[in-house]
């Protein structure tokens, strides 16, 4: 098959097409023997480009994986410790492998196969990835990270045939490929147990499916049409089920397709009933496959997860009590007064529990916080006492049981600190135009605001429906004077309330508002049997997937900079592409093989600047088209800068603004995804440029120089920086030259100046 940018004509073009579309001049025609001659020796140079074009689709793009294998995996275990966050997705890779239900801000995907990995090698899944820490014998840890760079080193055939479905000369895909493989960023992560490879991977192979895809547009609903849509679909659903990151990659390709069905309705040539199957085709393929695949995710991960885990109060209290091993329901099954510990869990998406701590409020009342709270805690721990104004219950005076009733006004106290549950006509902290709740008081001082009625709204199975109990009630509280409801806010305090999730006591709430829903989670009592024989009904899984979901992004949105506290590895988003800073993966001492992550100088610096000029150019092109000039007239030319330029920068633009405005804290290893597409923008500019200068002979050879040139500096480059990737041993000083930056922490530590 010829070259489609060097011969100038589409990928289905054949020999004979060639051939046939041979301007035939004047001259020619005078002289058939000429005419003849001159066309034996086009056919046998396009049957020469033709072999050489299957010797580049075959041969090169082996030599190229090699050599992406060769940046990877080249002293993949030099190593031996755990190395930044391998402590986190292998402690988690881990957990599958225990059956454990954990909790997580990531997609399951890319951490299953984290736990594929030590499955193959052989791991049980016995140690937690404890940070810094020497692997154990027993665990194969090179087998695990051969199998994350596996993903990273995919990425640069991935590359190759990107480059040719998008339409860059052969001198520019190999350009293009270099520059994946010898990206020191790249080579450094793809060495680790992490999910930026697996991220990458799926990131590049969906943008390859998307132009391969583009390349069969002119053939509809032919196998191969389907075949490139449905890929990817599924490239999509499995980038987004390793990180929420995949959305970014998820909304170029929308914006293409809605694009696309744009230019489709303006095509007289295409009837209704096409232009309909078009768009179920891109709902099927686009929308139905990845939203799959992410479910199917989802159902695999709770499958698995079997067993209780440190993740388990992030999730609905039903679904706590199905887990093996945990203590959710196991209690007993009535709800006594006084004598009945229990924990109070609220019903909306990312509920919590019910917690307080000595800590008052900053402002307000000034009394002791009341908050909601995702994890276990001794301070989630309530009692239902008598209410204000009668004798309170207690164990010495009382032998009766005295069951807890929905209708029925108590008060609830923290067990720990004995402050009775309070509200009052103060604004709350986040929530202004509610009221605040706070823990007030003790058993005999307060007032009558500390009364709440317990109103049951849904029983689940066959027990008193007049009685509480736990995990299967679901009730509201009201407050007896100011006729409002306990409710989570969904807001989250600022530090002086540890990031915990605000309660308020809400002043009109409607009863299907889960916020003011609440259960039982767990009880604690000695007077009373234990309800051993009772099932709970199984819960539903789009319950639990939303309920995770919710949970997942709540914690993500909590991880914003602490001001009180330097991440010596943070940074900011506008460091990213000027190569302002790098992170320390690991110990820093003389002992240690060291490592940091830092983009290569030779591709970074030049794909920034290459980014900055196409937004200009668009910005050009776009005034242009408004004054109706003509632009981009050449088809093969304006195919090329959709595909390699324009959908690359929005590309870009939508993986790296996000992390411009998000408040939460962000680190150089965001931009990975982003750097892709300023390479591919890179090339395009190279592509562009060059190409002008292969006019004449001489010109030729000059263009041929100038990718020799750039490619022998990048690869020199990588390897001028190779200790970053492959690893530092001995003093820090030796390697002080490799700092061209002083915010570089190669010798000193920033924190320390």
């Amino acid at each position: 098959m010829p070259y489609r940018v060097a011969t100038g004509y589409s990928e289905k073009s054949t020999d004979d097409d060639l051939i046939w579309r041979r301007p035939i001049v004047k001259e020619e025609l005078e002289d058939a023997d000429n005419f003849l001659k001159d066309d034996a020796e086009l056919y046998d140079k396009v049957k020469n480009e033709s072999a050489v074009s299957h010797l580049d689709t075959i041969v090169m793009p082996i030599i190229f994986t090699v050599l992406g294998m060769f940046t990877r995996m080249y002293k993949i275990g030099r190593n031996n410790h755990v190395v930044w966050d391998e402590a986190h997705f292998g402690k988690f890779g881990s957990y599958y492998l225990r059956h454990e239900f954990y909790h997580d801000v990531h997609p399951p995907l890319g951490k299953m196969l984290v736990g594929l990995s030590g499955y193959l090698a052989g791991y049980n899944g016995s140690w937690d990835f404890p940070s810094g820490e020497v692997y154990p014998d027993y665990i194969d840890y090179v087998k695990m990270r051969l199998f994350q760079a596996m993903f990273s080193s995919l990425c640069v055939p991935l590359a190759y045939f990107t480059g040719r479905a998008i339409g860059f000369s052969r001198l520019s895909v190999w350009l293009f490929t270099i520059l994946v493989i010898f990206e020191n960023s790249y080579a450094t992560l793809g060495k680790f147990i992490l999910l930026d490879s697996m991220l990458l991977f799926f990131t590049v192979s969906s943008y390859f499916c998307l132009a391969k895809f583009h390349t069969m547009r002119k053939s509809p609903f032919s196998a191969r049409w389907w075949l490139w849509l449905c890929l990817t679909g599924l490239n999509l659903g499995c980038a987004i089920s390793v990180k929420m990151v995949g959305l970014f990659i998820i909304s170029v390709v929308g914006i293409y397709t809605i694009g696309e069905l744009w230019n489709l309705l303006s095509d007289r040539s295409v009837s209704w009933k096409v232009y309909v199957n078009h768009w179920l085709a891109r709902i099927f393929g686009l929308i139905i496959i990845p939203v799959c695949v992410f479910l199917l995710c989802f159902k695999i991960h709770f499958d698995l997860l079997s067993n209780s885990g440190p993740g388990d109060s992030t999730m609905p209290s039903l679904f706590q009590a199905s887990l093996n091993g945990t203590k959710v329901g196991k209690g007993p099954r009535d709800v006594a007064l006084g004598s009945s510990i229990i924990s109070i869990k609220n019903q909306a998406l990312g509920g919590a529990l019910l917690h307080s701590h000595v800590q008052p409020f900053p402002e307000g009342s000034e009394q002791q916080q009341v908050t909601v709270y995702g994890y276990s805690d001794a301070n989630n721990e309530w009692f239902f006492q008598r209410i204000r104004g009668v004798e309170p219950w207690t164990d010495a005076e009382n032998k009766t049981i005295e069951f807890v009733k929905g209708g029925e006004m108590y008060r609830l106290m923290h067990r720990l600190t004995g402050k009775n549950l309070h509200t009052h006509e103060v604004p709350a902290p986040i929530s202004k135009s509610e009221y605040e709740v706070s823990a007030y008081g003790d058993v005999d001082l307060g007032d009558y605001k500390d009364n709440w009625i317990i109103e049951i709204v849904e029983q689940v199975g066959e027990e008193d429906p007049t009685l509480l109990h736990p995990l299967s009630t679901s009730f509201r509280i009201k407050n007896s004077i100011l006729g409002c409801y306990l409710a989570q806010s969904g807001k989250h305090l600022p530090e002086w309330g540890f990031r915990q999730g605000e309660v308020v006591c809400l002043k009109h709430a409607s009863k299907r508002d889960k916020r003011t829903w609440w259960n039982i989670e767990t009880h604690e009592n000695e007077r009373l049997p234990q309800g051993e024989d009772f099932v709970y009904p199984k819960t539903s899984f789009f319950r639990n997937f939303m309920q995770l979901n919710s949970a997942m992004m709540a914690t993500n949105n909590a991880l914003v900079p602490n001001p009180e506290k330097f991440d010596g590895i943070a940074s900011s988003a506008w460091q990213w592409p000027t190569l302002n800073v790098g992170v320390r993966l690991c110990e820093w001492s003389e002992k240690s093989i060291k490592y940091f992550l830092l983009g290569s100088p030779a591709s970074v610096w030049p794909s920034s600047i290459a980014v900055c000029a196409l937004i200009i150019h668009v910005i050009f092109l776009t005034l242009k088209w408004q004054r109706q000039c003509v632009i981009l007239s050449d088809p093969v030319e304006r195919d090329v800068f959709v595909m390699a330029a324009f959908y690359p920068l929005l590309a870009w633009l939508l993986h790296y603004m996000p992390f411009v405005v998000m408040s939460r804290v962000v680190y150089a290893h965001h931009y990975l995804p982003t750097l892709y597409f300023a390479l591919m923008i890179l090339s395009y500019y190279f592509d562009m440029i060059t190409k002008r200068w292969a006019t004449r002979n001489t010109g030729k050879f000059l263009r041929l120089g100038a990718y020799i040139v750039y490619g022998s500096i990048v690869i020199a480059g990588f390897f001028y920086f190779s200790p970053f990737s492959f690893g530092m041993d001995g003093p820090v000083e030796d390697y002080a030259y490799l700092a061209w930056l002083p915010t570089w922490q190669i010798v000193e530590d920033i924190r320390n100046t």
